[in-house]
């Protein structure tokens, strides 16, 4: 089967290419310097270690201050982590904070809010969630997603719109679009003050 762009022209552009490492380093600089927002991410009972690689890199992206981990997740120091983690686990500061009561303890203590991603008849659409401000992600094991006891706890609840025949997102794959969403957000409101 052949796509239905098959033989079109990509448009290119002459001359376009990547950018380097150091202008890299200059791109994200600017993106730094436009955030203000502090934000963390809660992953309660998320197991497979490479999932757990790739919440520590996204996290590390999004500047994500804190990563607590709540129920049986993976701890970021397993020794398989690390092949999604790619050296992440050594940027982002975690703490297993044992219970989701406790870990929603700990991350109100630390000035945020919590909002977790899942799919409850409550939840608002992401686009629609309270991301903005000091707000810390939450998201659930892959097979049963967050507990309960987590969603009685947090602030707020929002989930991924999607349009497609599947019904959920790799908790890693969530994490990581409702990430961009919470930065997304802060960055479209504008410049911070001088």
């Amino acid at each position: 089967m052949t796509s239905p762009q098959a033989g079109a022209s990509t448009g290119a552009q002459p001359g376009r290419r990547q950018l380097r490492p150091t202008d890299v380093k200059r791109l994200n600089r600017g993106w730094r310097r436009r955030t203000e927002a502090r934000l963390g991410l809660l992953a309660e009972s998320v197991t497979q270690p490479f999932n757990v690689g790739s919440l520590l890199r996204s996290a590390a992206v999004f500047g994500v201050e804190h990563l607590w981990l709540a129920g049986n997740a993976t701890s970021p120091d397993h020794r398989n982590v690390a092949k999604t983690a790619l050296g992440t686990e050594r940027l982002v500061p975690w703490t297993h904070a044992g219970t989701a009561a406790d870990a929603a303890a700990a991350i109100r203590e630390a000035g945020l809010r919590l909002v977790a991603i899942e799919l409850t008849a409550d939840a608002v659409p992401l686009h629609d969630a309270p991301l903005d401000g000091d707000v810390c992600l939450a998201v659930g094991g892959e097979d049963h997603g967050v507990s309960p006891a987590l969603l009685a706890a947090a602030d707020a609840v929002a989930y991924i719109p999607q349009t497609g025949r599947v019904g959920s997102l790799n908790v890693a794959v969530a994490a990581a679009i409702a990430l961009a969403e919470a930065r997304r957000r802060e960055w479209a409101a504008g410049p911070p003050p001088a």
